[in-house]
């Protein structure tokens, strides 16, 4: 394979790379995926401001929120393809010019509909910011060192939320709320230069016997063990991460009575927390799979304590703060095993369609949570519930579509999980 200028080199007897190779590797996906996080989680910490200035509803806001995650999911399928044909280093620079473009529009935005669409097209433009890593991880790292690197990829994302809190709305007083994406797509510019320099070159289909036979998403659909994860995926995961990046923030102002900046110091313990979680995972992850502790097994004991602690939520009502949200979001971190174990049981030429038809899931999950909550809260406001009702009632609809996703969990038998 030839070298390119600023490639880092793969061996050629295999696409391995060195532990210090790898580690630097990971450092320039993880810087991306560090913006795509804060970006992400950012509308939890400005809902206030936003709210007061655009004279947003419920509904409103849960839309705008959702729109990341609409334009993010929107291009999964045929992202997934490009990485498996031309890999994370292309795919990533490519799609993070897109979203330098949205936090721009997003900084100049003057209406709700240019909020969303800006917000849209940030969420296309990171939508490739784990998807990538983790597709290269499968060929470029082994299977411990996958485990190990997906879970510090999700800990580079709490951080990255970590910073979309207090830092925000210390930063808010001071800047004012726009130009805080100007700063954005800054970072995201000194992420792609660092991805374009150090992400390996990849092999292009038909010159390596990994690309046969042709890899198409029939293949993944078929699967009965995607079949058996997807509903985790849409509900479970993608209603954690609906509530860690907007709906906790609201849960503490309106319901549990904190005020703003109570609220942003409650959700930067909430994602310091997760921070730790995933970490520790990443720790632990290489041990557990040496012993045979599957992901299948993790999940299926971690799951019912998930959901107690969300039904327990719910029933504590405005006694319920940071702390119980941050509990639930640890406890639903076993759902972060998933994505690894769906890389590791397709084989390397399908693992981009394989890893992003899944994500489509999480974050096809994530906006219709989002933004179904937001319309549960006024419609339960709509039948004359106070504040405090509506949020329990929305959320109890939440729990129940999370108990069906794990009751067809443990119920199915997939002979393709990976051991």
């Amino acid at each position: 394979m030839s070298a390119v200028p600023g490639a880092l080199p793969i061996s050629r007897s295999s696409d391995l790379l060195d532990r210090r190779t790898g580690a630097i590797v990971f450092l320039a996906f993880a810087a991306a995926y560090f913006c795509s996080a804060l970006v992400r989680a950012i509308n939890a910490t400005l809902s206030p401001v936003l709210t007061q200035d655009f004279s947003l509803h419920a509904r409103d806001l849960g839309l705008l929120a959702g729109g990341y995650f609409l334009g993010f999911a929107a291009v999964q399928l045929p992202m997934g393809k490009w990485l498996d044909s031309y890999g994370p280093k292309r795919v990533s620079v490519c799609f993070l010019a897109v979203a330098v473009m949205g936090c721009l529009a997003f900084s100049v935005a003057t209406t709700f509909t240019g909020l969303l669409v800006a917000r849209i097209l940030v969420g296309v433009g990171v939508s490739a910011c784990l998807m990538a890593p983790m597709t290269g991880y499968r060929r470029w790292f082994d299977a411990p060192s996958q485990l190990r690197a997906n879970s510090w990829m999700l800990m580079t994302g709490s951080l990255g939320m970590l910073a979309s809190t207090l830092p925000v709305q210390w930063l808010l007083p001071l800047m004012g709320w726009r130009p805080l994406f100007w700063i954005l797509a800054a970072l995201i510019l000194l992420a792609i230069a660092a991805i374009a320099w150090l992400a390996p070159t990849w092999q292009l289909p038909g010159k390596s016997a990994d690309a046969q036979p042709a890899s198409t998403y029939a293949e993944v659909w078929r699967s009965r063990y995607f079949r058996k994860l997807l509903p985790l995926a849409v509900f479970n995961y993608g209603g954690m991460v609906a509530i860690q990046t907007l709906w906790a923030t609201p849960w503490m102002i309106r319901v549990a009575g904190y005020t703003p900046l109570e609220a942003a110091t409650g959700l930067f313990y909430l994602n310091a927390t997760m921070l730790v979680t995933f970490w520790s995972w990443g720790m632990v992850n290489p041990w557990l799979a040496r012993n045979g502790f599957s992901a299948d097994r993790l999940m299926g004991w971690g799951m019912p304590l998930s959901l107690l602690v969300l039904a327990a939520n719910i029933w504590g009502g405005a006694s319920t703060g940071w702390l119980g949200w941050a509990v639930f979001c640890m406890a639903s971190s076993v759902l972060g095993l998933a994505q690894s174990s769906i890389g590791l049981a397709f084989r390397p030429a399908l693992a981009g369609r394989a890893l992003s038809a899944y994500n489509l899931g999480i974050f096809g999950g994530v906006f219709v949570v989002q933004w179904g909550l937001g319309l549960l809260i006024d419609a339960f406001a709509g039948l004359g519930w106070g504040t405090v009702a509506s949020f329990q009632g929305a959320m109890a609809v939440f729990l129940c579509c999370c108990i069906a996703s794990y009751a067809y969990f443990v119920s199915v038998t997939a002979d393709n999980s990976p051991q």
